[in-house]
């Protein structure tokens, strides 16, 4: 009794089980690699998590915390929630990209705008503005004391929150794998006409 070798193509089919897209993509927000760990893809949720998580922190850790910080007009109604201003700083929603890493700022950003003093000993609160016109506010003495390193943090920062959009994107619609190849079933094989 002989058995047929399942066809070449068959060999080639992968699949992945995504679970639930939604939920895991939500997770690979929140947190970078989470969406994968749910998903049972192991290796690629820690080698997200290290590499962008890293990635964040590092950048973070070059400006003190610092170049990670919301900005919105504060001209929404009283009353309204923070987030109905409108956003003042675009690099702020590209590291949001992050996820939870960087939800601090909003909390920052809300407490300063209404008076209160930030936590966590200023990380990720918004630089102060001088009332005195012309005179150095906050921002401007940051960018002074950390020189080329608060742009390579501002950089380092947003590269986590875009590469984080590309593994939730991964978590959601799964890895992208080339085309199934088409056998030429031609005599020739190879000849064009």
């Amino acid at each position: 009794m002989t058995t047929e070798a399942p066809p070449a193509a068959a060999l080639d089919v992968i699949e992945v089980d995504l679970r639930d897209p939604i939920v895991a993509a939500v997770l690979a927000w929140l947190w970078p690699g989470a969406g994968h760990l749910y998903q049972r893809r192991y290796a690629k949720g820690v080698l997200y998590m290290v590499c962008i998580l890293g990635t964040f922190f590092f950048g973070l850790a070059l400006s003190d915390g610092k170049a990670v910080y919301a900005a919105w007009t504060d001209d929404a109604p009283v009353g309204a929630p923070a987030w109905k201003g409108i956003v003042t700083r675009a690099h702020y929603l590209c590291q949001l990209g992050v996820g939870a890493p960087a939800l601090p700022a909003i909390v920052q950003k809300y407490r300063v705008s209404h008076g209160k003093a930030p936590l966590f000993g200023g990380v990720m609160a918004p630089p102060e503005q001088s009332p005195f016109p012309n005179a150095p506010d906050q921002l401007s003495q940051w960018h002074e004391s950390y020189h080329k390193y608060w742009e390579l943090s501002t950089l380092y920062t947003m590269v986590a929150g875009l590469l984080n959009i590309l593994a939730i994107y991964d978590a959601f619609a799964g890895p992208v794998l080339p085309a199934p190849k088409e056998e030429d079933e031609s005599p020739g094989g190879d000849e064009k006409t």
